[in-house]
């Protein structure tokens, strides 16, 4: 396994809607080493930081407050900045154009989580 250093000084964006679950990736995010950006709670607002933040990655929950997070994946695709999906619906959810992002399922470990972000940055490499 790869030491989580590879993650280290990363700005990672969160898009995340629930306060829980946001709050429990910025702690692991952070144990890797990671700068977190946002978390943001709405697709507008991830927009909004997506445009003024230099992000090196991201990881967005495919439902946000109700709305698809497809906007946000297709701005970060266009910058060509990797992204991971958080979801409960596993890859089912996820639309045919995004199938190749990796896909974390909810709920999640740590380890999980930095094997998922490894994977999005060398699939971008």
């Amino acid at each position: 396994m790869t030491s989580s250093g590879e993650l280290t000084g990363l700005r990672i964006l969160v898009v995340e809607d629930e306060a829980a679950i946001s709050l429990l990736l910025e702690d692991m995010l952070l144990d890797f080493g990671c700068e977190v950006i946002g978390p943001a709670a709405r697709l507008s607002a991830a927009l909004e930081t997506l445009a003024r933040e230099k992000v090196d990655l991201a990881i967005l929950d495919v439902n946000v407050a109700g709305e698809p997070i497809y906007p946000v994946a297709e701005a970060l695709a266009k910058r060509a900045i990797p992204f991971v999906f958080s979801t409960g619906y596993g890859s089912a959810g996820i639309r045919d154009a995004y199938r190749d992002r990796p896909v974390l399922q909810k709920p999640f470990a740590q380890n999980d989580l930095k094997v998922k972000l490894l994977l999005a940055r060398a699939s971008q490499a």
